[in-house]
């Protein structure tokens, strides 16, 4: 089936050609474009910002206290591989048939559930208040010397 597949002309583009069809690869067709139009464009070189400048030193600053420079070109370099795949893999699991449309139902159940467990009455949302407080506690932990305390409906911060 899919030397068949393989083998199988593309469908002809009619909507360029007057209308003939074009069977192989489409070729890049010039648009006219007169040259007037062209010469009032003029580009300049804009400032730095200091926004992009305090990146940039941020970055240098980085790269020069960095002892490993091979891990570090490594780790880069992985993570901007790992980005490229999981885009990827979530553009083709979009286009499966029906797996979006099941994902997208299971979506809703959990809305659904969430919301009947912890929105809908004012118990479950004081437990889920307590819930986040505690979430926040544990991964914040201390700050700046100070033990950060959370309750429903309050945090507070008090020095240790």
């Amino acid at each position: 089936m899919a030397s068949v597949v393989a083998r199988l002309l593309p469908p002809p583009v009619t909507a360029v050609n007057g209308g003939k069809p074009i069977y192989g690869p489409v070729h890049k067709f010039r648009l006219p474009v007169s040259r007037a139009r062209l010469d009032g464009i003029i580009a300049k070189a804009a400032s730095e910002s200091s926004e992009t400048s305090s990146i940039v030193k941020s970055v240098q600053n980085a790269w020069d206290k960095s002892e490993d420079r091979i891990a570090l070109i490594s780790l880069s370099f992985s993570s901007i591989v790992a980005l490229w795949a999981s885009i990827n893999l979530v553009t083709v699991i979009d286009k499966l048939p029906i797996v979006p449309s099941v994902f997208e139902f299971i979506g809703l159940l959990f809305s659904t559930w969430f919301t009947y467990r912890y929105l809908l009455y004012k118990p479950n949302r004081k437990e889920l208040s307590v819930a986040i407080s505690k979430s926040l506690s544990d991964i914040l932990g201390t700050m700046g010397g100070h033990q950060i305390t959370t309750e429903p409906n309050r945090t507070t911060i008090r020095p240790n």
